[in-house]
């Protein structure tokens, strides 16, 4: 049942939240996803969920589960340098303190995060449904590439399902400089070939334009990006529009708002993955068997 919520603000910007219909005894999911857009900023988002959660729990609801389609500061998730914090931990923190048991996300930046929150953690993945584009929409003997180390697994795990070979490029980011990616070598055989480069997010874009050119400039045919997550802030629309990538194929975890629909940029639904993620949980049935064991990474 959809419940239906009251939001309303504070003339000072406060939130407050209600809840339209008793949820006492429920089994209820708060979802939100953490994306900053024109109306709420991703710190809003974040907190707006943290009420809803604990309005669910001072309403005697039986299980809450907090639904995070894209997981806010999941970058965040070690200290790089000293005197920094670890937000990742910090956000899963807060979930647990308002009142959630359980949460689900959806290919998490790392698969480690999972650890940080003091319950179960259901991570599901967009793979199943960017599978299936891709053996829809392209009859070629694509090369699959990371654009970093740091996503190989994933790329070899397209690269399998598909029988394709796989490619990884070797990545720097200039000390100082915030958002820049110089991708330094290939990897793997690419010239020739149709590249299709694998990401769980593109957020300012620099990685993935960064890849392509890289890609391009070793000899591949062309290329497209495949990521789960569309966050594509800042300078994002701009260096795609200008970047070598025939497509960009992104999901709908994070809105895409109308001024950066651009003509190659498709994106998909995984309503019908979140949905029977859902129904697992209410069901007490496992999620994992949804992936065939293979939404842990």
């Amino acid at each position: 049942e959809l419940g239906h919520p009251n939001l309303t603000d504070f003339a000072n910007g406060e939130m407050r939240p209600r809840f339209g219909e008793s949820v006492r005894g429920g089994d209820v999911f708060v979802m939100q996803t953490h994306a900053g857009t024109p109306e709420m900023s991703i710190n809003d988002a974040i907190m707006e969920q943290l009420i809803m959660i604990d309005a669910a729990h001072r309403a005697s609801a039986k299980r809450i589960t907090a639904v995070c389609p894209f997981y806010g500061y999941a970058r965040q998730d070690r200290k790089a340098e000293g005197r920094e914090p670890i937000t990742a931990k910090l956000v899963a923190d807060l979930f647990k303190a308002a009142g959630a048991k359980r949460m689900i996300s959806v290919d998490l930046h790392s698969g480690q995060i999972q650890g940080f929150f003091d319950g179960p953690v259901d991570h599901l993945t967009a793979a199943p449904v960017l599978l299936d584009y891709l053996r829809t929409n392209t009859d070629l003997d694509p090369v699959i590439v990371s654009p970093d180390a740091g996503r190989i697994k994933v790329a070899e795990r397209f690269a399998q399902h598909l029988d394709a070979d796989l490619a990884f490029i070797y990545k720097t980011r200039p000390k100082g400089m915030a958002n820049v990616a110089v991708a330094r070598e290939v990897i793997g055989e690419v010239e020739g070939r149709h590249c299709i480069i694998v990401d769980d997010r593109i957020d300012t874009a620099s990685t993935i334009v960064a890849a392509a050119e890289c890609l391009i400039e070793h000899g591949a045919s062309d290329v497209w990006a495949m990521a789960t997550h569309g966050v594509l802030s800042g300078p994002a629309i701009d260096r795609l529009k200008n970047a070598p990538i025939g497509r960009i194929v992104i999901t709908n975890t994070v809105p895409l708002p109308s001024e950066k629909q651009i003509d190659k940029i498709e994106v998909l639904s995984i309503a019908r993955i979140i949905a029977d993620a859902l129904d697992a949980v209410f069901e007490d049935t496992s999620v994992s068997e949804i992936f065939g064991g293979e939404n842990q990474n």
